[in-house]
């Protein structure tokens, strides 16, 4: 059942992460039950230098929690032309000029939005802080100005990661 689970996920945040023209090989989990690594999921689509590589998660905590929200990530992307992009996915449109940002440990990071994802400029120092943190913090404008706020665990980050950079190397 939690096979089932995972991959009703993994198939959801891929069909929200991936390009159309990505989908013409099956994504694939990566590693074992259900490509888990505590609370973070890794999943390739394609291969060779088209292989496309997440290692993704959904937060623990919400506020505020309203059930028309879609599903929210935070999500580390690895392409052979992009390497560490990190990425956080609101489950809503972001609002013009939406403010967020994403802390870990004392560490607080900006980011931009761009066609209602919130991208960073900062990767390698986020990473870095995600390997040695228990959880990270998104931190947003949500509609109509209220703040937006999802803490996500980071239990199994730094395997999930490792299987992406394996993957895709």
């Amino acid at each position: 059942m939690l096979y089932v689970g995972a991959m009703k996920q993994l198939c959801t945040v891929l069909a929200i992460l991936l390009p159309v023209s990505a989908f013409a090989a099956s994504p694939s989990t990566l590693g074992p039950d259900g490509g888990k690594f505590g609370a973070w999921t890794a999943a390739v689509s394609g291969s060779g230098d088209s292989a496309v590589c997440y290692a993704f998660t959904t937060p623990l905590i919400s506020k505020p929690n309203w059930k028309s929200r879609a599903r929210v990530m935070l999500t580390v992307t690895e392409r052979s032309d992009a390497r560490d992009e990190i990425t956080l996915t609101p489950g809503y449109a972001y609002p013009k000029k939406a403010k967020v940002a994403l802390t870990v440990g004392t560490q607080n990071f900006p980011f931009y939005v761009d066609s209602g994802t919130a991208f960073t400029d900062d990767s390698t120092a986020i990473l870095a802080a995600l390997h040695k943190a228990d959880a990270a913090d998104a931190k947003s404008t949500g509609p109509k100005g209220k703040p937006v706020a999802d803490k996500f665990s980071l239990d199994g980050f730094s395997a999930a990661y490792k299987a992406i950079l394996t993957a895709c190397p």
